[in-house]
């Protein structure tokens, strides 16, 4: 009489109902993960700004004035740190993207102003920023770019 061996494993269904448990779960969990990224996307942008906030007050004690874009704060391309290239913040800062917000910097009759909109609105962030020479910051809930009349940050 021949004797059964007994197997041992797991039977195809064991494991097809684990995968659709895995998949449940990871489909519940993603919405919450992409809302964690776009948060830290937004304070990363509020880092920049500073960043750039503290590399314009070293720039005007350096050389007497606002630089009037980021690449005078950024790092040179050849050669020694100067007006053109001050070396004072990162060199993907100074090309005005990052961390999926777009950075630019321009000369006001004041002094400067800064926005940081996202890259792509509500995938990358759903606030946009503003600062200028004041150091206050902005923020605009929208698609709509920050500006000056934009209300405070809390």
């Amino acid at each position: 009489m021949p004797t059964r061996r007994r197997r041992r494993g797991f039977t195809l269904i064991e494991l097809l109902i684990v995968i659709a448990i895995i998949v449940v779960l990871i489909s519940a969990a993603a919405p919450k993960f992409s809302q964690y990224l776009m948060s830290a996307r937004e304070t990363a942008a509020l880092s920049g700004i500073r960043t750039i906030h503290t590399a314009q007050t070293q720039y005007s004690s350096q050389f007497g004035r606002f630089a009037t874009s980021l690449t005078e704060l950024g790092p040179p391309t050849s050669g020694q740190a100067g007006p053109t290239s001050a070396d004072l913040i990162q060199a993907d800062l100074a090309l005005g993207v990052k961390g999926g917000y777009k950075y630019v910097l321009e000369q006001t009759p004041t002094g400067y102003r800064i926005t940081a909109v996202p890259v792509v609105y509500n995938r990358d962030g759903r606030r946009s920023f503003y600062s200028d020479q004041t150091m206050v910051l902005r923020e605009n809930w929208g698609p709509e770019p920050a500006s000056a009349t934009s209300p405070e940050m809390k």
